[in-house]
C-alpha cells in the first residue's frame, strides 16, 4: 500500500499532466520537489495503472478524455471518502437526491446507504451498485445510452429523465475548475445530463477532489459561482474563494 505523501503526489502529477499535456520527468521532479528518481518510480506506477503514459524521458495522460473508470478510482481515494462523509451528514433522512457520475459521486452514495427513507435518482450504475442493500431507499434509474467504460447512462433519454424531477438535493461532479470558477468537462452528452442534474434541485452540491482544481478540459458548462454548495477535498485558492462566496456558494474543505 502506497503512503499518503506518495497518493498525493501523484494526484498532482495527473493534474499538472492534464494542465500542460506532456512534461519531462525532470520538470515535473522541480515542480513538486523530489528526484527525479522518485518523480520516475511515480510514473511507472502510474503507467501500470493506465492513468498516464510514459514516452521519450516524460509523460502525458493516457487519453484525451477523463481516465478510464477504474484508474479513477485509485485517485485521490481517500479525499473522496472525506468528501462523501460531508455530504451524508448535510442530506437528512427522507430527502430526495440526485446523483450524477464519477468515482467521487459514487463514494457520496456508499455513505448514504445507512439513510432512510431517501429517493435517489441517477445516471450511474455504480450508484446502483452501492446501494443495492440499502433496503430503504428507493433508487430511480435514467435510461439512455450506456457507456460500457464508465456504466453510465448519457443521451436525451438521460436527460429528460432528469428534466422531469424537483428533488431537494443534486449532488455532481466535474471534469475540472478552472480558477476562475468554471466548471469544465470532456464530453457533450455527459454535459447534458449534467446540466439536467444541476437543474432539476433546489440546492446543488459540487463534489470534486484537489487534483480538479485548475485542471483543464475541453468544454466550459457552467460556474461554480451559481451553486449553493462546493464540498473538495483539499484547499481552493483564494481567487476561486472570492469568485463563489461573492454570489452565495459555501465552500467546505474537508
Amino acid at each position: 500500500m502506497i503512503s499518503s505523501e506518495a497518493a498525493r503526489r501523484r494526484d498532482r502529477i495527473v493534474n499538472l499532466l492534464s494542465s500542460y499535456g506532456e512534461l519531462s520527468a525532470s520538470a515535473l521532479s522541480e515542480m513538486l520537489g523530489v528526484t527525479v528518481q522518485t518523480l520516475r518510480s511515480d510514473l511507472r506506477a502510474l503507467d501500470d495503472s493506465q492513468i498516464v503514459k510514459r514516452r521519450h524521458g516524460g509523460a502525458s495522460l493516457a487519453a484525451s478524455e477523463n481516465i478510464d473508470y477504474q484508474p479513477r478510482l485509485s485517485v485521490s481515494r481517500q479525499e473522496k471518502n472525506r468528501i462523501a462523509a460531508a455530504v451524508a451528514k448535510m442530506i437528512p433522512n427522507g430527502a430526495t437526491v440526485a446523483l450524477g457520475t464519477g468515482t467521487t459521486v459514487e463514494a457520496v452514495a456508499r455513505a448514504l446507504v445507512g439513510h432512510e427513507g431517501l429517493t435517489v435518482a441517477t445516471n450511474n450504475i455504480h450508484v446502483v451498485l452501492a446501494l443495492r442493500m440499502a433496503e430503504h431507499i428507493t433508487i430511480l434509474l435514467a435510461g439512455g445510452k450506456v457507456r460500457l467504460r464508465d456504466l453510465d447512462l448519457i443521451g436525451a433519454e438521460s436527460r429528460d429523465f432528469f428534466d422531469g424531477l424537483c428533488f431537494d438535493h443534486a449532488v455532481f461532479s466535474v471534469g475540472g475548475v478552472s480558477e476562475t470558477g468554471d466548471l469544465l468537462d470532456f464530453n457533450l452528452d455527459e454535459i447534458r445530463a449534467r446540466q439536467a442534474i444541476y437543474a432539476c434541485a433546489r440546492e446543488r452540491t459540487l463534489v470534486i477532489d484537489h487534483a480538479k482544481i485548475g485542471r483543464t478540459a475541453p468544454h466550459r458548462w457552467g460556474r461554480i459561482q451559481d451553486l449553493e454548495r462546493t464540498i473538495c477535498g483539499g484547499p481552493l485558492s483564494q481567487r476561486l474563494k472570492t469568485a463563489g462566496n461573492e454570489s452565495g456558494c459555501d465552500f467546505i474543505e474537508v
